[in-house]
């Protein structure tokens, strides 16, 4: 059984954040949830869905954010306990139902999960989704740990249903993959059938029922702000003249910085954990009792412009800050000493940070930059589409996706990436806007996420450029997971079906589509050659399992590869592949057996023909 199904209440369980809060949506009864991957969001998906086969939950994975949603919306209007999931970008693309599902509202409880990546360790931005709880008009409930992210998320069940409304759960990066004890709570069984009420004069959006939709949504905004005033989450901590309000993972650091301080009897700190609405009187109240007061949030000042607005409509003159030179920054994640600097700073008190560790007898660590795996097949078609390329103006329109790492010398096979899909589009413009033969990459999930429309514009517009699809039968990047062109029968999964990339693409009105295996070099340049040379929209499909995937399933046999005494140490090897599996020993250049899965990709390319597989022994 999974370990986050047993019900044992009282039980402690060290668990990483995502996981707790997957116990949390369990404990809460959910019957019904949705995900496109992103890190860091990943894990609650995976535990999900995980579960999903050994309970009455259930779960998928579906081909975007915006399908996510929307499958969700109508199984929450359908009275079940319903939880989406996703990464905070792929809000971005949930967003239009999101805008419009908040006038219409649930019947059963409903928690959108967002995860926001300060200080962006797997995002192309670290945007700050509180902003989406003021545009769509709905509660957000942001957890300061890991064990209060579960509590927090059962509260978010109850709190949707007593308002009829979806409600956003807020969290980041260091709540979604830090670990804790926490406490179980006992399962609630979850409710896995409902039905639907047709009510079209509440249901269907067009304009003379959305002008009432509205009404209904402000009056229950309103009712979200009493209960605000209220939340269990909202919490006041200390008596003291000097005023913090914080949120999320910085209640920790202040609450740390001012036990180092030693000013705990002179602080008054305001957490908030429902920061949509925001408890007005609370707040209010919180600043008259206050000499000076700093808002501490990662990210935009989200609080500090609400808290300054809410003071000067009180008519109170307390100093407040935040964000700003010498005290904190809108960039990336804080930490202790960040913090524990600025209240310093701010409220005029001595702080003499640790002494750094004296570091400089000790030689200078080396970078270590983010590679693609060794034998992945990513590198062996950048390596035959760049062969096969050579002397062509060309620009590289790229996505998002392992792949994406491509864009690092010496492959440097990647020029412009804003979203999932852009790759596709961006080159519509690129090929119309210069001339240039532009070459642009996608993956299979990604494909299928938001490339597909992209392409239909292609066409349609008779646009001009190649478009390569990195086929490697998963979701790589965000850890293997399925998606619609996925063989579900290598998981020993059953009742799924399955997308053939090459017939979406044909059927979309391509007329050149070539497959590739890009472990078979000269073919694979060749073949691109050929394709590079057709007019219009033409589409590689390059077709390898993702190596560690392929490992993961039994489906390859690892055989090493060796550099023998022909070597003449060009390293074109290294030079044009840079395989983290190379390594030079002296000035020789050596491949490590214990990471070479046996792509022979370097032994293609060779000019001495010098490497060969390691030779069994006994």
């Amino acid at each position: 059984m999974h370990k986050l199904l047993v019900d044992n209440p009282g039980e402690k369980l060290l668990l990483l954040g995502n996981e707790a809060i997957a116990r949390g949506a369990v404990e809460a009864g959910v019957a019904f949830a949705t995900t496109y991957p992103g890190t860091p969001s990943s894990e609650i998906s995976l535990n999900l869905f995980q579960m999903s086969h050994q309970s009455d939950l259930y779960f998928e994975y579906s081909t975007n954010e915006k399908v996510a949603l929307e499958v969700a919306a109508g199984a929450a209007n359908s009275g079940l306990r319903t939880m989406c999931m996703m990464k905070h970008v792929g809000l971005n693309v949930a967003a239009d139902p999101l805008m419009t599902l908040a006038y219409v509202g649930v019947k059963g409880g409903m928690v959108i999960l967002t995860a926001d990546d300060p200080a962006m360790f797997s995002s192309q931005n670290e945007q700050d989704n509180r902003y989406y709880s003021k545009l769509s008009g709905l509660p957000m409930l942001e957890p300061s740990s890991v064990a209060e992210a579960k509590e927090m998320l059962i509260y978010a069940f109850e709190l949707s249903e007593k308002l009829g409304e979806p409600v956003l759960f807020r969290t980041t990066t260091r709540i979604n993959h830090s670990s804790a004890f926490v406490p179980l709570g006992p399962i609630t069984p979850p409710v896995t059938k409902g039905d639907f009420t047709k009510d079209p004069f509440h249901y269907v959006t067009v304009p003379a029922v959305s002008r009432q939709l509205h009404v209904k949504l402000l009056e229950n905004l309103s009712k979200a702000a009493d209960i605000s005033e209220a939340s269990p989450f909202n919490t006041i901590k200390g008596t003291g003249k000097l005023g913090i309000i914080c949120n999320g993972v910085s209640f920790n650091y202040v609450s740390d910085a001012a036990k180092e301080l030693g000013i705990e009897d002179k602080l008054k700190i305001l957490r908030i954990g429902m920061s949509n609405p925001l408890p007005a009187k609370m707040i209010t109240d919180f600043l008259s009792g206050c000499e000076k007061v700093l808002v501490v949030e990662e990210g935009e000042p989200f609080l500090e412009e609400a808290v300054k607005a809410l003071a000067q409509e009180a008519g109170l003159t307390v100093k407040i800050a935040g964000k700003g030179e010498d005290l904190l920054s809108r960039l990336y994640e804080f930490n202790p000493t960040i913090v524990c600097k600025a209240m310093a700073n701010y409220f005029g008190f001595p702080y003499n940070p640790p002494t750094p560790v004296e570091l400089s007898d000790l030689p200078e660590a080396p970078m270590r930059p983010p590679n693609l795996c060794a034998g992945c097949s990513h590198r062996a078609t950048y390596y035959a589409v760049k062969k096969a390329a050579e002397g062509m103006d060309t620009i590289y329109p790229t996505d998002i996706g392992c792949y994406t790492l491509g864009f690092l010398p010496p492959l440097q096979m990647a020029d412009f990436l804003i979203c999932m899909g852009s790759s596709v589009s961006t080159s519509c413009g690129f090929s119309r806007a210069t001339g240039k033969k532009v070459i642009s990459f996608i993956g299979d999930s990604t494909f299928f996420h938001s490339g597909m429309t992209g392409l239909v514009n292609a066409i349609f517009n008779n646009h001009n450029f190649t478009l390569v699809i990195l086929d490697n039968g998963t979701t790589a990047m965000t850890g293997h997971q399925p998606h619609p062109g996925v063989d579900m029968a290598d998981l020993n999964l059953e009742g799924y079906g399955r997308v053939s990339i090459e017939e979406v693409v044909k059927a979309i009105g391509v007329k050149k589509v070539t497959v590739i295996n890009p472990y078979k070099v000269a073919k694979s340049i060749a073949a691109i050659k050929e394709t590079l040379e057709y007019k219009g929209v033409s589409v590689i499909i390059s077709r390898q399992m993702c190596t560690l995937y392929a490992k993961s399933l039994k489906k390859i046999k690892v055989r090493a590869f060796e550099i023998t005494s022909k070597c003449k140490n060009h390293r074109i090897c290294i030079d044009t592949l840079a395989c983290p599996a190379f390594y030079l020993e002296g000035e020789q250049v050596k491949i490590d057996a214990d990471v070479c899965v046996g792509c022979a990709v370097c032994a293609q390319i060779c000019p001495e023909n010098a490497i060969r597989p390691v030779k069994k022994t006994g």
